[in-house]
């Protein structure tokens, strides 16, 4: 009944035909009116003047009847036939077209068509549909309207051709997936006064559903087909006649041919209409050339029945006869008149198939039109071409018509944009890119944008093939145009409109709904008069600042902001002054629009992300460059708007092809640490210009690409960075024995790896005065220039530039030996986390020593001095958790507050700082005294679990944690249950008990705390059960002395149902709900620690990042190395490469190197799964099926020849018996004299056997 609200509009808007006149039927004795119905249904007769003259004498639709609201719409519900409802509609003959395409498409949801076939034709009453017209319904054009998305409109009744649909359709939905049947749309258009049984249709307010019930259903009968989608009834006021609605239909059919495909009409051609003719009877050529004058195509199966066998054999038989001054020319010059032999020829023919008609004339007429139009008519001989070339013979016959209607277009531009519209990537490889044609970028940018709006991605592959270069076809116009075209169901449509409608609002705008894609791909062009987007309507579209917006919404907190400096925008700008810039901008010449687009691929591949096209974003990924960032990019992007999308499949989908990304970037990244390691290290910590300047591992992070994390390659580059320049395989108690011993570094207790070649590169390579902090600390051995020689020339220039470097003055001397070793130990993030972990136990311990044995009293008594230690101690905590927030990182100061509170470990540290400050402040207070020392005492347990961070470096207890955090979730839910359980016992058993109470902490008591305890067995069966009260207990039942404090007396009246809901009360906390919540930690348990690696090794990440960053002193000894960190930035101004987390900056010829090998890795990965999905068997079982079809095509057509040579011997057989009998009568006549006799017949065997 849902429908049912939205469609009242329809009575007012759609009108029925109902006769008003009665003109009396002569055959029927004055019963019945010529419009078929009965004399009583008509308000007015037409009878006879006063001289008994008749009036009127013929009925006629527009005259004799009038236009009243409809009273049949709504959903038809076949019976016996499933769930599945039809729209069926009753409307005048006279209704516009656009009314009902648009109620069709808009209300209705029926998807617009990207080719509409009428079939029309016979097959009624005692004629039958041939067997072979059958398999071409079923095989050929229910396949091709579902492979080019067509309406197939046919009469919609359960007879002839119709029916013969109708069960074609049902066959292909049975067998079809449930992606394909949304695409094959069947549409009835019967007359009204035909249908069967159409009374239980009508209903004045609609019908949501009408149930409707078909008779004999194994015979044809004039009622509704269940398989069809759509009805449009057509009413002329007419009872039981045909052809009512083939005015109507025509007029549908024309409206429809000037639409446009795709969405919203965004395609490059109008909707192709396709007239299919089935047998057919004499009244059939009317419609027939009526059609071919409004330049339709038509496509005739020879063979099927009268009419089609008459046009076939018109268009064969009239073809071969020479042309002569008389005969007709072309269409142009169609007012001659035919010749009298072309007359005579086509006058035999329709009387060989029409011989009982009395105006034959008229039909010769009829057929010799037909014959003047016949370049729109495409022959489909059905007994000789396979079902199967079905959708490339629809293609012909509209590339015919179109080529015939528009002289000025080439004809395979014609055939492509059709083959685009209809998405048939096969009919366009064989037909048009075979390598017989010469492709321009001018004739496939119109189709590239066609197939780049409606998600066609191998008409993509096949035209970046075939001549079109992406950098002249990708301006910011066309991307903008692009970004137009979204549909406005999409989530990215929906937060660009917002982000749109906030810059028209401080513009002063009034909010303007965005242009169609049919409008904004007029824009593309300079000549459009919707081009010039100078003016103030282009400050009111989108643009690409919208883009950059949600970009920076959506990667923002790893990428810096995508299109700003095109726009001419700065990052730190804020977002209303860069609104008003860009309304400034937009408002000029816009020049950037005319700039090529600076990476197209990645561009298009973020277009197709946020859009969730998956193989459209797969295509564009393995054409953009940087495959590995380029897939966590997406993965990135995808699963941010998952979590603003509101609908569940789609959000699923999301979350899916995420999931593909991701993999796509392990395996790429896979190939790459196979093949050089050193390489794959850069790869991942490589600064991306196309990405905003982030890396593979900051992406991976803000992707929470636990997958990818997981790989040995990163992992083996995290645990290079952790040890530093230690050796990996150095035990943990060296480290810690090193730690307090510190002499021994200079010992062979602990291996260090070889990286003076390392370090003199990297001299090399450093600018002087960079900070020589990262060249002995961890991240010395990130990046080496001998990692990327792979040549003889590299080999050559690196000689040469270290014959220059030396020959220079040193700036950077080599340390001595004592110095580089300290640093290459001290530096080591190890030993940073070592240092931190030792230095936060004796913290704590501190702390727990000066709350049990040294809290002094207020001053002037206190605090001590070991108290004044500890609030020094945790102010260097505080002094590290400033520098981690406002000194980390070149992103602006939200960005960089926003990534510090997102941490759950620094809103515990911030938690616990706070706490130790209000607790500070309270002690100092006699007043506060105790309120403090409990805070102080809070604030330790707050300290103390922050040392579970420490565990996530461990690989056993590491995912321990991901499973505290999450049954900590789990707990919250139980608790949910358990406090309304509690709540609802603890009241009746509090009421039961006790008949009067007052006291607030006594109801609290034992209303919650005390069934809480009874969970744990502690049931104080004394005070419940009347039975064990306790004797010379003091109580009393007066209510003033209860008020005033005294202990009421327990109620035993109703203590049977006390002791009842005790025990279900246990019964359902102690059995039910805690074994709910083992089941839920089981549960939470086991999915965490299935994936406990990739667990661990992706929080391990964050660990190690966060202690690389630290300095190498912990608290409180930090101070002084924050203090050396201020003089050698704001003093001696040298920048710092740690505050950059794992970056390398590379350029020019080594980024392209670097890119050219992960190309090549990327083509590795694409061409071994390609490999793999062509060894599948469903694969094999596809090829072997072409090439079986192209044996049998093959078989054809040797049949075809074998007849072709048969008939040839027939008439070679018979020309020469007619010779011999020339021969033989010439012989015996004396009218010629020879001089030889007659030649013999010898050494030949007959062609074929002679009968």
């Amino acid at each position: 009944m849902g429908w049912e609200p939205c469609e009242s509009w329809i009575p007012k808007v759609i009108k029925k035909r109902v006769c008003t006149t009665f003109i009396e039927d002569s055959f029927s004795n004055g019963v019945l009116c010529q419009c078929g119905g009965v004399r009583e249904t008509h308000c007015s007769i037409a009878t006879g003047d006063y001289f008994g003259v008749a009036i009127v004498s013929q009925w006629d639709s527009s005259q004799h009847s009038s236009e009243y609201p409809t009273n049949a719409f709504g959903e038809l519900e076949f019976a016996g036939a499933g769930s599945r409802h039809s729209h069926f509609l009753r409307l005048s003959c006279d209704t516009p077209p656009h009314i009902m395409y648009s109620l069709m498409t808009a209300h209705w949801g029926v998807p617009s068509p990207n080719l509409v076939v009428s079939v029309v034709g016979g097959g009624r009453g005692h004629e039958k549909v041939k067997t072979w017209v059958r398999e071409v319904l079923r095989q050929g054009l229910v396949r091709a309207a579902q492979s080019t998305g067509a309406w197939i409109v046919t009469g919609g009744l359960r007879e002839g051709v119709g029916r013969c649909v109708g069960e074609a359709v049902r066959d292909h939905v049975a067998a079809a997936s449930s992606l394909s049947q949304k695409k094959v749309i069947a549409v009835g258009v019967a007359p009204w006064g035909l249908v069967h049984n159409r009374q239980c249709l009508v209903n004045a307010e609609g019908s949501f559903p009408a149930r409707y019930y078909v008779q004999n259903t194994s015979h044809d009968s004039c009622s509704l087909d269940g398989n069809y989608q759509a009805f449009l009834l057509v009413d002329d006021g007419s009872v039981g006649r045909r052809g009512g609605e083939m005015a109507f239909r025509a007029k549908m059919e024309d409206y429809i041919s000037h639409q446009r495909t795709g969405i919203w009409g965004s395609g490059s051609i109008d909707v192709p209409v396709l007239c299919m003719l089935i047998s057919g009877e004499a009244a059939m050529l009317e419609r027939v050339d009526l059609s071919l004058k409004k330049a339709t195509p038509w496509l005739v199966l020879n063979g099927s029945g009268p009419a089609a066998d008459l046009i076939c054999e018109l268009l064969d038989a009239l073809s071969a006869m020479p042309m002569s001054p008389t005969s007709p020319l072309q269409e142009g010059e169609g007012s001659e008149k035919p010749s009298v032999e072309l007359r005579d020829r086509a006058r035999e023919r329709v009387r060989r198939y029409f011989p009982a008609k009395a105006d034959l004339e008229k039909l010769v007429d009829r057929a010799l039109s037909i014959y003047k139009n016949r370049d729109l008519i495409t022959v489909f001989h059905g007994e000789q071409e396979s079902p199967d070339d079905f959708d490339t013979v629809l293609l012909k016959a509209l590339v015919r018509a179109s080529k015939r209607v528009s002289s000025d277009a080439s004809e395979y531009t014609e055939e492509l944009k059709l083959a685009v519209a209809w998405n048939r990537v096969d009919i366009a490889k064989s037909e048009l890119f075979n390598g017989d044609i010469k492709w321009k970028y001018e004739d496939l940018e119109d189709s590239m944008t066609d197939a780049l709006i409606n998600d066609k991605p191998q008409f993509i592959r096949l035209f970046n093939e075939n001549g079109l270069n992406i950098l002249d076809y990708l301006t910011y116009r066309h991307l903008e145009v692009l970004y137009r075209s979204l549909s406005d169901s999409s989530l990215a449509y929906t937060l660009l409109q917002r982000l749109l409608t906030e810059r028209q609002g401080l513009a002063g705008y009034l909010p303007t709904a965005a242009c169609s894609p049919k409008e904004a791909l007029a824009l593309k062009s300079p000549q459009s008069p919707m081009s010039p987007l100078s003016g103030p309507s282009s400050a009111k579209e989108l643009s690409l600042y919208e883009v950059s917006r949600l970009l920076w919404d959506i990667l923002g907190d790893v990428c810096e902001p995508f299109y700003y400096s095109l726009l001419g925008l700065d990052q730190s700008t804020s977002t209303r002054r860069a609104m008003k810039q860009v309304n400034q901008l937009l408002l000029g010449d816009c020049s950037y629009r005319e700039q090529s687009c600076l990476y197209p691929w990645a561009s298009l591949f973020i277009w197709a992300v946020l859009q969730n096209r998956s193989e459209m974003a797969v295509y564009f990924w393995e054409m953009a460059g940087e495959s590995v960032h380029s897939a966590l990019t997406g993965c990135k992007i995808l699963r941010e708007l998952s979590k603003l999308e509101s609908e569940t499949e789609t959000k699923l989908s999301m979350n899916v092809l995420a999931q593909k990304f991701e993999n796509l970037a392990h395996d790429v990244f896979s190939e790459c640490y196979q093949s050089s390691e050193s390489r794959s290290f850069t790869l991942l910590i490589r600064k991306s210009p196309v990405w905003g300047g982030a890396t593979c591992l900051q992406m991976a992070t803000s992707a929470d690409a636990r997958h990818f994390f997981s790989h040995d390659g990163v992992q083996s580059l995290l645990s290079q960075i952790w040890w530093g320049d230690m050796k990996r395989s150095t035990k943990v108690w060296k480290l810690v024995l090193t730690f307090f011993l510190p002499p021994l570094i200079y010992t062979n207790l602990i291996s260090f790896r070889l990286v003076e070649h390392e370090e003199e590169v990297k001299s090399e390579e450093v600018p002087h005065g960079r900070d020589t902090e990262s060249l002995d600390g961890g991240d010395a051995t990130m990046f080496s220039l001998s990692d990327i020689m792979q040549t003889e020339e590299d080999v050559e220039e690196y000689a040469a530039l270290r014959a220059n470097l030396k020959s220079a003055p040193s700036s950077n001397p080599k340390r001595p030996f004592v110095l580089l070793r300290w640093r290459e130990f001290w530096f080591a993030p190890v030993t940073s986390f070592l240092g931190n972990v030792l230095m936060y136990f004796l913290f704590l311990g501190l702390f727990a020593y000066i709350l049990l044995l040294d809290f002094k009293p207020p001053p002037p008594h206190g605090p001590s001095t070991l108290e004044f230690v500890l609030y020094f101690w945790v102010f260097t905590l505080v002094c590290e958790e400033f520098r981690q927030t406002f000194f980390r990182g070149s992103t602006t100061l939200y960005q960089r507050m926003k990534l510090y509170i997102e941490d759950m470990w620094n809103k515990c540290d911030i938690t616990a700082i706070s706490l130790f400050a209000l607790g500070m402040c309270c002690r100092m207070f006699p007043w506060s005294y105790e309120f403090g020392r409990a805070v102080l005492a809070v604030d330790y347990m707050v300290f103390t679990l922050r040392l579970i961070h420490i565990f996530a470096i461990h690989k056993q207890l590491g995912p321990k944690i991901i499973i505290v955090e999450k049954m900590m979730k789990d707990i919250f839910f139980f608790l949910f249950f358990l406090a309304v359980w509690l709540l609802a016992y603890g009241v009746a058993n509090q009421a039961l008990l006790y008949s009067y109470d007052p006291r607030p902490g006594w109801i609290f008591r034992r209303v919650f705390y005390r069934p809480y305890l009874h969970i744990f067995g502690q049931i104080p069966i004394h005070e419940m059960d009347a039975d064990k009260l306790e004797e010379g207990r003091e109580c009393t039942n007066n209510a003033t002395l209860v008020e005033a404090g005294a202990e009421p007396c327990m109620s035993t009246d109703h203590n049977w149902l006390v002791v009842i809901l005790l025990v279900i009360f246990l019964l359902v906390t102690n059995i039910l709900l805690v074994n709910l919540l083992i089941a839920m930690f089981s549960h939470t348990f086991s999915e965490v620690q299935e994936h406990s690696d990739n667990y661990w090794k992706f929080q391990r990440y964050n660990l190690i990042v966060e202690y690389h960053s630290r300095p190498c002193l912990a608290p409180p000894f930090i101070l002084i190395s924050h203090l050396q960190i201020f003089i050698k930035r704001h003093i001696r101004k040298i920048p710092s490469m740690k505050i950059k987390h794992f970056v390398l900056e590379i350029h020019g010829r080594q980024a392209s190197r670097l890119n050219t090998w992960e190309a090549i890795q990327k083509e590795n990965i694409l061409f071994a799964q390609n490999k793999r999905e062509r060894e599948r068997d469903s694969e094999r079982l596809k090829r072997t099926s072409v090439k079986v079809d192209s044996v049998l095509k093959q078989m054809a057509e040797i049949r075809d020849h074998d007849r072709r040579l048969r008939m040839l011997e027939t008439k070679l057989e018979y020309c020469s018996s007619a010779l011999s009998w020339m021969t033989e009568a010439l012989s015996q006549s004396n009218l010629i004299k020879t001089t030889r006799p007659p030649p013999s017949l010898r050494d030949l065997t007959p062609l074929s056997p002679t009968s």
